[in-house]
Formats: structure tokens, sequence, C-alpha cells
């Protein structure tokens, strides 16, 4: 299968900047949301305004959508198209195991490929072009769309041939990257308790052992600038901690400690809606943030 005619559909906080850089580079797009394409259409991308436009105008179609039921729902609907070109599916949403999997059979059974690709590095690295893409799907599908991946992402691994995989990968990066989130909320918190800068307890960890991703990026550029914009919803880093707690248990693998992070991001979700998931540090320490 070679690149053809291309198009993106889901226009949101990640599907925007993403189709963006597709257009920005060089690539034919046309695109859609079914919340209003015109709106959120990037330049240089044709909008479309219905599905079935859309499906009978492109052969690659890129998705980023919000949970597994709006991508099984949009897959049935676009396998009952009937004037469609569409030869290939990559989706860049996080949705969970089994339902990358029911997807893929609702499009192998329309004569679709599916490849199960979600994305990591948030609304600014979307933006930047520089998020890391987890390929689960004929390896050498790599190969053929690698031109027009590269235009939207800096790292682009094929993780395993099989839909699932893809999701299996991102569910357990994203509960890791939660977990130091949470975690070094309250190592910070003691710290200052104790007397600390908070600039100081992040020059001595980060070149210590207790580095990780929360001390070396979103605490020294989203928590200690006071800024809280790292662009991704604390609601989405807890639904994707709650779907890595739910198949681990489906998998029979150890779930104590996920049990508790998930709790967590929960009650931090409940206690401060539709804000940036940086802002976890202030509700565990009990400050103002």
């Amino acid at each position: 299968m070679t690149p053809g005619r291309f198009g993106f559909a889901g226009l949101g906080q990640m599907g925007g900047p993403m189709a963006a850089n597709i257009a920005k580079g060089g690539f034919a797009l046309a695109v859609y949301d079914k919340a209003g394409t015109a709106a959120r259409a990037p330049d240089k991308a044709m909008p479309v305004e219905s599905l079935e436009s859309l499906a009978a105008q492109v052969e690659t179609l890129f998705l980023s959508l919000p949970d597994g039921p709006a991508t099984l729902a949009f897959a049935r609907d676009l396998a009952g198209v009937k004037t469609r070109a569409v030869k290939l599916v990559i989706d860049l949403s996080t949705i969970g195991i089994e339902a990358a999997r029911e997807t893929d059979r609702v499009y192998a059974d329309a004569g679709i490929t599916y490849v199960d690709a979600p994305v990591s590095g948030g609304q600014s690295g979307a933006r930047a072009g520089t998020i890391t893409v987890m390929w689960a799907g004929p390896a050498e599908l790599i190969e053929s769309h690698r031109k027009v991946m590269k235009s939207f992402c800096k790292n682009l691994f094929h993780v395993g041939p099989e839909p699932g995989q893809g999701q299996a990968m991102k569910l357990l990066n994203n509960y890791l990257s939660a977990t130091a989130m949470a975690a070094t909320s309250e190592a910070m918190a003691f710290g200052l308790k104790q007397g600390l800068e908070m600039k100081t307890i992040l020059d001595v960890v980060n070149v210590s052992t207790g580095r990780n991703t929360a001390t070396s990026d979103k605490f020294v550029n989203r928590v200690l600038t006071g800024t809280y914009d790292a662009g991704f919803k604390t609601r989405l880093l807890t639904k994707d901690v709650r779907l890595f707690v739910e198949n681990a248990r489906a998998a029979g693998t150890p779930v104590e400690i996920a049990s508790v992070v998930a709790d967590i991001w929960r009650r931090a979700d409940e206690a401060m809606p539709d804000t940036d998931f940086t802002r976890i540090y202030p509700f565990i320490a009990g400050t103002k943030g």
C-alpha cells in the first residue's frame, strides 16, 4: 500500500496541531470535525463538511478522537459509507486495548487496514511536531508512510503487529508519567516543608537517582514558573490511568500501586475540572497553585 490522498478527522486539542503540521509539511490534506470543521481547520488544509465527503476523497485517514466509544462509533459510520476511497486508517487516539481490537474488526470487515498508533507528548509536543507515535500494525506501512508521519512526530516506533499493542504501550507510558507527577508532588511538598527551595530540590534531583520526567520537565517548565501549561488536561490523564488499571486487571497483572495512583488522579479531576494536569501539584500539596 502506497501513500495516497490524506485526510484527518478530529481537530481537537491534539488533532488540530497534528493536522496543521501535516498540512505545513506540504501534504494535501482534507480535514473534518463533527463539532464544526470550518472553525477548526488549520491553514493550508481543505475543510470538508461531512464524513461522506471525506471518505470519498482520501485514501489514508488519520484520526484523533476522544475515547473508545467515539472511535468505535466513527469506525461503524465510516464502514457504512457507500462511496469510500479510504484504504488505511491511522488512529492516533488513546482508546484502550479492547476498543482498538474491536475497531480493527469493524475496519477489517469493511476492507480497511487499521493501525493503532497512539501518541505521547501533549499539546505542546503536537504543536512543535515532537510527539512520539507508537505504531501497532503492519511494519511495511511505516516505511511507505514515513514522510507524512515525520511531518508531525519526532519519534516513530513500531511496537508490534497487532492493534491493541499501541494502546498497551501508551497506557503503561502514561501510567508511569502520572505516577512520577504525583510522587514528585508529594516529595516536593515534603522538601518545601523542610525549608528547601523548589529550584534547589530540582537542581539536586535532576543530577541524582530521583530524576524523572516530572522533575526534568513539568516542574522545571510548568510548576516552578507558575504557568501550569503543559497542554494536557487532568481528565485525559485520569482517563489513561483508569484504562491502565482496567486493562492490567483484565490481563491479571499487578495494580496495587496503580490503583492508588488512579484514585489520586480521580480525586484531582473531580476537584479541579478542566485543568492542566500539572496542577496535580497544588492539589496534592494543598497550596493555591
